[in-house]
């Protein structure tokens, strides 16, 4: 029973709670970065280099000639799909590129926080040890 307590405890814990919400919201943010890139940018970088769609570069490795990627995968063959790989590098940078914004925004936050003055922290409890000095001192001014 303890190890069921244990485990409710630990998923419980806001840190956890955090990462979950987290985890659900960037796998979100992850289909809107590559609905960016697929929609909107690679077009853009089409344009620049006159049409040429990245996602559809391939290589095969048998060393025949295909139209499409799709048709050499259609066909069982061996290919090296490198437009998809830098389209995925692609959605890397941006997603990296927007975390880097988010966490200086949140920087500047959190040194904006820090930079307000804060209250006095209340005066530390005497030790054992100057209790006993004070009262020693007491007792010699009383006589």
């Amino acid at each position: 029973m303890s190890f069921i307590k244990e485990f409710k405890e630990f998923a419980m814990r806001g840190n956890v709670m955090d990462m979950a919400v987290g985890v659900i919201i960037g796998g979100a943010f992850g289909k809107i970065v590559t609905s960016l890139v697929n929609d909107v940018i690679m077009p853009l970088v089409g344009v620049f280099t006159g049409g040429l769609d990245f996602s559809g570069l391939f290589a095969t490795l048998d060393g025949q000639s295909y139209d499409s990627l799709a048709k050499a995968q259609e066909a069982g063959a061996a290919v090296l799909a490198y437009g998809a790989f830098m389209q995925n590098i692609l959605d890397f940078l941006i997603i990296a590129f927007c975390i880097f914004l988010m966490i200086k925004g949140m920087n500047k936050l959190t040194k904006k926080k820090e930079a307000e003055p804060a209250a006095p922290a209340p005066a530390p409890e005497p030790s054992a040890e100057e209790k006993l000095l004070t009262e020693i001192r007491d007792l010699l001014k009383n006589k």
